[in-house]
């Protein structure tokens, strides 16, 4: 018969394993029950794993376009808030040019409304929103319209140019340069117009034509955005330019009325374009809201079937956290216990 030894030394080593395997089953335990997933999906899911990276890809992909529609959405409000200010402004102007053809005072209000109306649409094309100029287009960092009244304004120096060109070409008289209402026309249309439709916008705006584009659904996209160079705002920087300019008492009763009435065309057009931009604003954020309700949608069906396929029992994951945490402290006692026997303490 053969006896066999065990010391305490094997013991200690024994229960030292067991309390590290404790340990890592215990992180894993805690894992599982901070976040309710399975901490290995690898080892839980074995050949369905691809499927779960697969759908949770996708997840986040949702996430990230539902977070951008936000965004998008903001901005989207903040052009109708803007468009809104706009609009109420030109319409201002176009009741005052109702009456604008008789007398200094008449003249001298229009005028001043005019100046605001301008002022009133550089200061609401030129604002933001998180850093960014909302209608600059697709350049957001540049400021969309140059102030006018500013100093060294490159719009102001093209009019002034225009103006003496205009002198230059016709001979006219500079104390009474517009005797007739055909002459008025001349000037507006030859000298003026092209400052606003064509080239000689880029003294005015540094935005782009192009709009942002916003993916809104896995599938879709949408322009988010509007741009300074909008007809509407051309017009309407047309009509109060050559109002601050050239309005005043001293007109000819004729060229006066030519002035005003083609102003009068000019904003009401700008309004009518106006709309047409609110318009659109509204169809995209109609469009981006129903893209981000199918989005969550969407997003909760695939999070039920990332919970069913990888999710933990809360209250198993409790229990089991629970009882390895008694385990490990058990293992901890008996090991310290073993660690405090000798063969001295065994022989006193």
């Amino acid at each position: 018969m053969k006896a066999s030894f065990v010391s305490s030394s094997s013991i200690n080593q024994a229960m030292r394993y067991s309390m590290m395997k404790t340990q890592a089953a215990l992180i894993t335990a805690q894992k599982e029950q901070a976040t309710g997933f399975v901490a290995d999906k690898g080892l839980a899911l074995g050949a369905s794993t691809s499927q779960s990276v697969t759908f949770n890809r996708e997840l986040e992909r949702m996430k990230g376009i539902t977070a951008s529609n936000a965004l998008a959405t903001a901005r989207l409000t903040a052009t109708q808030n803007a468009l809104d200010q706009v609009s109420k402004a030109a319409q201002s102007l176009l009741s005052i040019l109702h009456t604008a053809t008789s007398g200094d005072s008449t003249a001298s209000i229009t005028k001043a409304t005019a100046v605001d109306t301008l002022k009133t649409m550089t200061s609401v094309l030129n604002s933001g929103l998180n850093g960014e100029y909302i209608f600059a287009g697709v350049n957001t960092d540049a400021k969309p319209i140059n102030d006018y009244t500013a100093p060294g304004s490159p719009a102001k120096a093209a009019y002034d140019a225009a103006y003496a060109q205009y002198l230059a070409d016709t001979g006219a008289n500079t104390a009474d340069p517009f005797p007739t209402a055909a002459d008025m026309d001349s000037f507006i249309n030859t000298y003026v117009e092209p400052q606003f439709t064509g080239a000689g916008w880029d003294n005015w705006s540094n935005a782009s034509d192009q709009s942002i584009g916003s993916r809104i659904s896995l599938n879709e996209t949408t322009e988010t955005s509007a741009s300074a160079n909008n007809d509407g705002f051309r017009k309407l920087a047309m009509a109060t330019t050559m109002i601050t300019e050239l309005l005043s008492g001293e007109l000819p009763a004729d060229a006066r009325k030519a002035l005003v009435d083609r102003a009068w065309v000019l904003v009401s057009d700008s309004i009518g374009d106006i709309v047409d931009l609110q318009s659109k604003m509204g169809i995209a954020e109609k469009r981006v809201t129903d893209a981000t309700d199918r989005l969550n949608t969407q997003a909760g069906l695939i999070e039920k079937h990332i919970l069913a396929t990888e999710g933990v029992d809360p209250l198993e994951a409790s229990t089991r956290v629970s009882d390895l945490i008694s385990h490990y402290d058990t293992s901890l006692a008996i090991t310290a216990r073993i660690q405090q026997l000798s063969f001295l303490k065994f022989m006193s």
